[in-house]
């Protein structure tokens, strides 16, 4: 888990990030929205037993869904233990899931989480970024950069070691 300063000056923690979205989609906005959970998933995540892989968000009936989240079963939750990947409602006002819908619609676009988090107050916070899909030559473009970037900064280092 990293912490890193909110804007407030405060910490949070995040518990799992979506490396993978930011090489499959260019992420155009992104979002912070509250999740429903049960006390068993809550518990989980602290102890960091969750993956984003392959999840997305939809609007569904007005309610804003996120979809295909695995947070692992509880290992002292018994019975009251839960799903490990139904379906969570996310929390966001109405009028930005309405502008949200209006850009899905619109445009193409997709919901993807980014990462999941807790905010200062002890709240388990989601990440939505609103994503366009990378073509192929796309993502080779982006490996080709980060590889140059890393050949670059390997040749500073070894010019400052002489």
């Amino acid at each position: 888990m990293t912490s890193k300063p909110a804007p407030s000056g405060k910490t949070f923690k995040t518990i799992i990030e979506n490396r993978r979205a930011r090489h499959e989609y260019h992420i155009l906005e992104t979002y912070e929205a509250g999740i429903e959970l049960k006390g068993t998933e809550v518990k989980s995540l602290r102890a960091g037993k969750s993956n984003l892989q392959d999840s997305y968000a939809r609007v569904d009936n007005g309610e804003l869904i996120l979809y295909n989240m695995h947070i692992s079963p509880y290992e002292q939750g018994n019975r009251f233990n839960h799903e490990p990947k139904r379906n969570r409602r996310l929390l966001m006002h109405k009028q930005e899931i309405m502008r949200l819908l209006g850009k899905i619609r619109e445009k193409g676009l997709t919901l993807i989480p980014l990462k999941v988090y807790f905010n200062p107050r002890g709240r388990v916070k989601v990440e939505l970024g609103l994503g366009q899909g990378k073509k192929s030559y796309d993502k080779r473009q982006d490996i080709a950069a980060r590889d140059a970037k890393r050949d670059m900064d390997r040749a500073i280092r070894e010019r400052q070691k002489v």
